[in-house]
């Protein structure tokens, strides 16, 4: 069961549309054919506790985790991972034209 865990700055709320990069992430998830319509998950979570670099106030960041299931070969991992990730500079571009912003990806396999 694969879990797409979006975290972000709050102070990125109005200048990154969420809801949207939800479906776009989940959406891009899927298109990999990595992981299974009916047990993948995305969700987003706001972090209004954080400090990044310098502290400046415009500092913001989006990380995705994708947790997935053990067995699949790094390739596999790499090939959705930069689809995804792709998937996820596409959708902020706006926004990281505009100010500083940094964009992580991470994969992470569970039981």
């Amino acid at each position: 069961m694969p879990h797409l865990i979006i975290e972000y700055s709050a102070n990125l709320e109005g200048a990154v549309e969420i809801a949207g990069l939800v479906k776009q992430i989940h959406d891009a998830a899927l298109e990999t054919g990595v992981f299974p319509i009916g047990g993948i998950r995305t969700r987003a979570e706001r972090r209004d506790i954080y400090a990044i670099a310098d502290g400046h106030a415009d500092n913001g960041f989006i990380h995705v985790q994708a947790r997935i299931g053990v067995g699949r070969t790094p390739e596999v991992r790499q090939k959705a991972a930069e689809q995804i990730f792709s998937t996820l500079k596409a959708a902020t571009a706006d926004a990281f034209a505009k100010r500083p912003l940094g964009l992580t990806l991470e994969v992470v396999e569970i039981d």
